[in-house]
């Protein structure tokens, strides 16, 4: 049995499990400290040197690792080097948004290879859009150049509570008694987890965005809700159920505006893509002007069909009423953004997700509202960056974890 066979057997125990397992942790050595010898391993794995041999031979049969001879050596025997071979494996990631899903392929050494982003989709929970879901997972596989075969795991990004442990989403598609990781994982014969889009993010960005040094980091996602993922002691904090991030439910306004979670008063009601959007129709209803209608990409003419992209894109043609309802939006997160340093006294505050696209048209609002609402003492320490990723963001965050999940990396 194989390697690949052994990951998929749900079955598998005694001497083959523990062998998949010592596999894993050499896997896991090599992926984060590069080639190394035999010598190396038996260190690491507290193993024999014709046990440590072995291993390897079979991962070279398994086609993920290979022999790149001998090492330069001060004196007696050289030892050979061995070393991952990247493209022996792929990590499948999807994050779906409101309106479009972005996918890619990383491999073994978290080399984004193929990417294909707003590909048109609309979430919504019903079945309908699962099946949409699972159709265009499933077109993407079959027109990459990468084979299934290889394909070793697929992670997916959605908003809304998710268990990942358990692979439940409490938010999307909770149809069934079975866990919407493994209808998925059904449908198109990949290992399947599931992530909150927002915490998704912030592992890639955590991992190869703008975070260098740093341990403690929060990370926004500021699109048509609001989500968070925070890193404390360079891992990612997921709280008792799983659930932690809900920035955009903090009860922080005395208003009467129902939230997507049907409670009032929430952040996500003025200071979020929703309330942009909804705050952008309102004016203009009112009589605000608007040149939003003279842009060639707007496919609508009518105001109750304008989306928060819409908006974003007005903002950069100069739209006067866009720009003052991303200033609004901008300095109510700040607000909320100040009660988060305050809290977490963090190092890096990180702006992701669609609103962070207008670039200083939010971040001076959130800023000044930053400087007006934390202690100097403790956001005078706290950076505040854009995400470096961008749309890339989702893809490589689910690819990664299903990496670190399935191969037991850190």
């Amino acid at each position: 049995m194989t390697f690949f066979e052994e990951l998929n057997d749900e079955n598998i125990s005694g001497v083959a499990y523990k062998n998949m397992q010592l596999k894993k942790n050499a896997i896991s050595y090599l992926c984060n400290n590069g080639n190394c010898t035999i010598a190396d391993l038996c260190k690491e794995l507290s193993l024999s040197t014709p046990k440590v041999t072995n291993l390897v031979s079979e991962l070279i049969g398994d086609g993920l690792v290979r022999d790149l001879g001998k090492v330069e050596s001060t004196g007696g025997r050289k030892p050979n080097l061995y070393g991952m071979i990247a493209d022996s494996v792929f990590f499948l990631g999807v994050d779906v948004k409101q309106s479009h899903i972005n996918i890619g392929l990383t491999d073994l050494q978290k080399n984004l290879r193929e990417t294909r982003h707003n590909i048109p989709y609309v979430l919504s929970n019903a079945q309908n859009s699962l099946d949409e879901l699972i159709r265009l997972i499933r077109d993407f596989i079959k027109s990459s150049s990468v084979s299934k075969e290889k394909i070793l795991g697929l992670g997916i990004n959605l908003s809304g509570r998710i268990n990942y442990s358990t692979g439940y989403s409490y938010s999307f598609f909770h149809f069934n008694e079975e866990p919407l990781s493994k209808t998925v994982e059904n449908e198109l014969g990949i290992k399947t987890f599931l992530e909150n889009d927002s915490r998704a993010m912030a592992f890639g960005e955590f991992n190869s965005g703008v975070v260098k040094e740093e341990k403690n980091v929060i990370f926004l996602n500021m699109d048509y809700g609001l989500g968070m993922g925070v890193m404390i002691n360079s891992q990612l904090y997921y709280g008792k159920s799983g659930f932690a991030g809900e920035f955009g439910h903090i009860p922080i306004f005395d208003n009467e505006i129902i939230c997507n979670c049907g409670k009032k008063g929430c952040l996500e009601t003025e200071a979020s893509g929703w309330a942009l959007t909804r705050m952008f129709k309102e004016k203009v209803k009112a009589g605000s002007s608007t040149g939003i209608f003279n842009n060639e990409n707007i496919k609508t003419d009518k105001i109750e069909d304008i989306q928060m992209q819409d908006i974003l894109e007005a903002a950069q043609n100069d739209d006067v009423l866009a720009i003052d309802l991303i200033a609004r939006v901008g300095e109510k997160l700040g607000r909320g953004i100040a009660l988060l340093i305050n809290i977490f006294n963090p190092e890096l505050v990180i702006l992701g997700g669609s609103l962070s696209t207008t670039g200083e048209y939010i971040r001076l609002p959130i800023k000044s509202a930053i400087n007006k609402y934390s202690l100097s003492l403790v956001s005078g320490d706290t950076q505040l960056k854009v995400s470096g990723l961008g749309e890339q963001a989702g893809i490589i965050g689910a690819c990664l974890l299903v990496r670190n999940r399935l191969l037991n990396l850190k």
